[in-house]
């Protein structure tokens, strides 16, 4: 039995209760839920649903817990149903409704833990978005890994997802990266304001190699075809090298696209006709202080350029015009002074803030060597890149070590730790658990155990403690990938994985799944062998979440 299932035996139980007292149906709720309690010794599910409707129908918390313990142990698979405190319910269910749950888990595959929690909502998620001027560093990085497996989560819970990569194509910045390729190429210092480092040498030879002629054209011109043939290269790399870390995105938007047909005028025309813009010195602007922001907002300037923060106004706009309800961007911990500007600007098109669009700031991040932050990249020259972190620690451990953090805290990422084929690095700690029960599968097809079909499964006889404490902890996923993606925090998956990695270890010390030299294959056997596989189940479907790999072997 689920927690979910439970928590309706329990709504179902406070039904009857209501209609024998003759109480207001009306305040029932529509669905309720259950809780491990913090010691086992007190059940294995609590329910406050009585405290909870007792105001509503003026009668004392202990006497309708009392009425609901009374349904409830009539209830199939409920052993047991105590009071506690001022009314709350102490729940035990018997082992044949607990074992069951590693059944469900098996027939489920890879859909369970899936919900339907966020179904019907469409969210444009937009991570990583690094100007094409370098390589991700590892900011970049901490987005690209929090921000898969935040879409992963988001898709897991129902909801319509498109993930998105903004490319900053125009600006200065651009002016800044095609000048430093065309000093590169000429030989000379980068320009102070310019980019230095190995790639950008390379990008320059890549370009001369594509474009012989370049050289000899003037300077604007020479800079021109730098910027086009120089932004096109970093962004294949920049691609490519997020592919290789296992991200994809769904739309790579580029901003030039904007000026290009003109939504930056369509942006402005659409805010003016909301009444929030005005005109002075010359200059266009926003009104967003109506709408808390500290100061109102230049969005064309007096010489007729356009503003970042106009770019911005347009590419939400676009975005809520190909449908997506909510708008959640992802930005660096250099970027807390962008939210306020935003939620005004999502006011001023007359959405609404709190509905429309969500910002997430993550904190920064260090690679620590020897106890000592690796301070640059030796090809980026002034910061750690995503293929630094990479040739370090491996996609999967720099994935996992990623999300495994809130992304509102800075992180320190230890080489040594994350490296360690030891029990205290976490993603090795839980990856082992995924080989050892697809060990013990191989091992138990050799020995000639096998699950049988459900018919012959008998989870009544999954009654020791340890084999009870792993499955409460396999009923918690469901709620847990829920909780994670309606808080945007993947960590809480991660952490979930490595507190099932230690109930599994601890079955696997306790209960023997293969039998021992000639001895015969019993129910217990196969009992257990369905259990060791919901394990590897939900393993594999949590650390998919991640974006991380489950080996069968290690």
């Amino acid at each position: 039995m689920t927690p979910a299932e439970l928590a309706e035996v329990v709504l179902s139980a406070a039904h009857a209760v209501f209609a024998d007292r003759g109480l207001d149906r009306a305040a029932l709720p529509e669905r309720t839920a259950v809780e491990r309690p913090r010691n086992p010794e007190h059940g294995d599910y609590a329910s406050t649903l009585a405290l909870q409707l007792s105001k509503k129908v003026g009668v004392p918390p202990r006497d309708l817990a009392a009425a609901l313990v009374e349904q409830l142990g009539r209830a199939p698979g409920v052993k047991s149903v105590e009071i506690a405190g001022p009314g709350f319910l102490n729940i035990r269910l018997d082992p044949a409704a607990a074992g069951q749950l590693a059944r469900t888990i098996v027939e489920a595959g890879p859909a369970y833990g899936r919900g339907a929690a966020l179904a019907g909502q469409k969210i444009n998620l937009e991570f990583v978005s690094a100007n094409p001027t370098g390589p991700v560093h590892i900011g970049g990085v901490r987005w690209a890994a929090v921000g898969d497996a935040l879409s992963r989560l988001l898709r897991a819970t129902g909801a319509d997802v498109g993930t998105e990569y903004y490319f900053n194509d125009a600006g200065s910045q651009i002016d800044r990266f095609a000048r430093s390729l065309l000093a590169a190429a000429k030989g000379e210092p980068a320009p102070e304001d310019g980019y230095g480092g190995a790639y950008i040498a390379e990008i320059a030879t890549e370009v001369r190699n594509r474009r012989p002629d370049v050289l000899t054209l003037d300077d604007a011109a020479a800079q021109e075809v730098f910027r086009v043939e120089g932004v096109q290269l970093m962004f294949t790399e920049i691609k490519s090298s997020l592919r290789e870390f296992g991200v994809e995105f769904d739309t790579y938007f580029n901003e030039k696209d904007l000026h290009d047909r003109g939504e930056l005028d369509q942006a402005l025309a659409r805010l003016r006709a909301q009444g929030h813009v005005f005109d002075t010195d010359g200059a266009t602007w926003l009104r967003t202080t109506d709408f808390g922001d500290d100061k109102d907002r230049v969005l064309r300037k007096s010489n007729g350029e356009w503003t970042y923060f106009a770019a911005d106004c347009a590419y939400y706009l676009d975005k809520r015009e190909r449908g997506f309800d909510r708008v959640v961007i992802m930005l660096g911990a250099d970027h807390h002074g962008y939210l306020g500007r935003m939620r005004a600007m999502a006011a001023c098109f007359g959405d609404d803030p709190d509905t429309n669009l969500e910002i997430l700031i993550g904190q920064l991040v260090n690679l620590v060597r020897d106890g000592a932050p690796v301070r640059m990249s030796k090809r980026a020259g002034t910061v750690v890149t995503l293929e630094d972190l990479v040739d370090a620690i491996g996609v999967d451990a720099s994935r996992y070590a990623l999300a495994r953090y809130s992304s509102d805290s800075p992180i320190d990422i230890d080489v040594e730790l994350w490296t360690r084929a030891t029990r205290d690095n976490p993603v090795y700690y839980v990856q082992y658990v995924a080989a050892r029960t697809a060990s013990v599968g191989r091992n138990a097809a050799e020995v000639g155990l096998t699950r049988g079909d459900a018919g012959s499964f008998h989870p009544e006889l999954l009654y020791h403690d340890k084999e009870n404490e792993l499955l409460k902890a396999l009923a918690e996923f469901p709620a847990v990938v829920a909780t994670a993606a309606e808080l945007r925090e993947p960590h809480r998956v991660a952490r979930y994985l490595e507190e099932l990695a230690g109930a599994y270890h601890r079955f696997y010390d306790s209960c023997r799944i293969l039998p021992r030299g000639d001895e015969e294959v019993t129910d217990l056997h196969r009992a257990r062998l369905w259990l060791n596989d919901a394990t590897r189940t939900v393993i594999a479907n949590g650390l998919h979440l991640l974006g991380v790999s489950a080996p069968e072997r290690m």
